[in-house]
C-alpha cells in the first residue's frame, strides 16, 4: 500500500516544483521620455546595486537600449532595489529619479524616467 502510494505523491511534487518555477521571475520595465513627455527611442538605460556605482558609471548589473516606444526591458533580476541611469546624447537622468522602489517579486515591476539637459 505505502509502494502504490508513494509513486504518486512523487509525480505531484515533480509537478508542483515544475509549475512554481515557471513563475520566479522579477521583471522592471522602464520607459524613457524627455522633457517635453514624448518617449525616447535609443536611450541607454543602466541598473546599479550601488550609489556609488551609479554614480561613476561603473558595475552595471545590466544594460539594455530603448526600443521605438522608449521602453527597455530587464528580465530575471533580484527583488531590491536599483539604481538606474538613462541617457542619450547630451541628457541624462541624473539628479531626478535615480533610485527604483524595492522591486517586486514574481511581478513586471514599471518606472518611468525623465531625461533632460
Amino acid at each position: 500500500m505505502k509502494k502504490q502510494l508513494l509513486l504518486p505523491a512523487l509525480l505531484v511534487l515533480v509537478l508542483i516544483s515544475a509549475f512554481t518555477t515557471q513563475f520566479d521571475f522579477t521583471d522592471l520595465k522602464v520607459t524613457v521620455r524627455n522633457e517635453l513627455g514624448n518617449v525616447e527611442s535609443g536611450a541607454k538605460v543602466s541598473l546599479y546595486k550601488t550609489k556609488d556605482d551609479y554614480e561613476k558609471s561603473a558595475n552595471a548589473v545590466a544594460t539594455e537600449t530603448t526600443d521605438e516606444k522608449g521602453n527597455a526591458s530587464f528580465k530575471k533580476l533580484a527583488p531590491t532595489s536599483y539604481y538606474l541611469g538613462a541617457e542619450k546624447g547630451d541628457r541624462n537622468n541624473f539628479g531626478a529619479g535615480e533610485k527604483t522602489d524595492t522591486l517586486r517579486h514574481n511581478r513586471i515591476n514599471k518606472i518611468t524616467v525623465i531625461i533632460s539637459e
